[in-house]
């Protein structure tokens, strides 16, 4: 009946078991005594991982540049801390408190006070204004208009990020000045009993024209983040709202905003640096006085920013060293603003757990 695999018998078990040499694959040229049992678990050691590879290359490089952002950041501040104490020292009056910029006289007197108050002012201004439109828009392109009106008009909004300030500064002296100032007219007629709003007059370089003029350069960046941050949300959770009956408005307030909140944040903050540094717009558009006032539409207001591209050109070295130090303090509110921001987002629970 032909040959048959040769077989051993295991007298215990009592079962068959097939010889070494039929155990090999056919056709292999080995030896019966060369071969081995595969080991246990198949597959053998995984590969040891290699000492450089491109993840801790990645790492290294990562690591560097965050390591070069804090080396710039400290040697900024070595410098402005270096031009500015000569002008300090020389000053006659206390820089945290005095309003006067008079740095270029014999007797060298300035102060900040005014300057901070109207940079901070302004700034507050412009957010209030912005803020409350650009979410309007980021919900809009998000989640009601159709995605062939939504594309272009994010487009457009992200276009505008791109004008340079002094176009906007222009616009705003040569178009928005006069309306401001009928509008101030009208503010003082009818609600000039409030300190904001008081005065005698003149109206139109005001406070209020360079807020509205910085409302409108903040509006595309924080309209573009929020929006990302909106249509980041999980489909899962905006549908599970609606499920439960929830309106399209309702399914806004209780999936799309808490999840968004991290990232509003950050975008108004970043909005607000981008205020608070700002120069040539508020150069052109403020009255440029040098004290500390509420009223909104009266002739005046000043800024940290705005009064170096104003003085620069004339100043001694006093005056630069004063600017200088001016300087110095837009910069230490910029890291106080962005590391209070910073908190906000990593102190409440919420905030992190929807940033996961």
């Amino acid at each position: 009946m032909g040959d048959n695999p040769s077989r051993s018998v295991n007298a215990t078990a009592g079962d068959l078991s097939v010889t070494s040499r039929h155990a090999q694959g056919a056709g292999s040229g080995a030896s019966p005594s060369s071969y081995q049992e595969p080991p246990l678990g198949g597959g053998g050691a995984l590969p040891k991982k290699a000492r450089f590879s491109i993840e801790t290359g990645f790492r290294g490089l990562s690591t560097a540049a965050g390591a070069m952002v804090l080396v710039i950041i400290i040697a900024i501040a070595v410098f402005l801390v270096s031009k500015a104490v000569p002008a300090l020292q020389d000053n006659t009056a206390n820089f945290l408190t005095e309003k006067k910029w008079f740095p270029n006289d014999a007797q060298p007197v300035f102060g900040i006070a005014a300057l901070a108050f109207g940079t901070v002012l302004s700034s507050v201004i412009a957010l209030i204004i912005a803020v409350p439109i650009a979410l309007a828009i980021a919900l809009f392109l998000s989640h009601y208009a159709p995605k062939r009106l939504a594309t272009p008009l994010g487009f457009v909004i992200d276009l505008l990020a791109a004008v340079p300030s002094v176009v906007f500064g222009l616009w705003g002296r040569d178009v928005l000045q006069q309306p401001v100032r009928d509008f101030s007219v009208w503010l003082n007629h009818y609600f000039g009993w409030l300190p904001i709003f008081g005065g005698e007059g003149p109206f139109g370089q005001s406070i209020m024209l360079g807020g509205l003029v910085l409302a409108i350069m903040v509006l595309p960046i924080v309209t573009s983040l929020s929006r990302e941050v909106f249509q980041q949300t999980p489909g899962m959770n905006e549908e599970a709202a609606l499920a439960l009956g929830a309106t399209r408005w309702e399914m806004i307030r209780t999936a799309v905003l808490p999840y968004g909140k991290p990232g509003v944040i950050a975008a108004v903050m970043l909005g607000l640096g981008r205020a608070l540094g700002e120069t040539i717009a508020l150069a052109l558009t403020l009255g440029i006085t040098f004290n500390i006032s509420f009223n909104l539409i009266q002739n005046g207001g000043n800024s940290i920013a705005a009064n170096i591209a104003n003085t620069f050109g004339e100043a001694n070295s006093v005056g630069r060293g004063a600017l200088i130090a001016s300087g110095l303090v837009l910069f230490a509110i910029t890291l106080v603003v962005n590391m209070t921001a910073r908190a906000i987002i990593y102190r409440r629970r919420e905030f992190r757990d929807s940033a996961a």
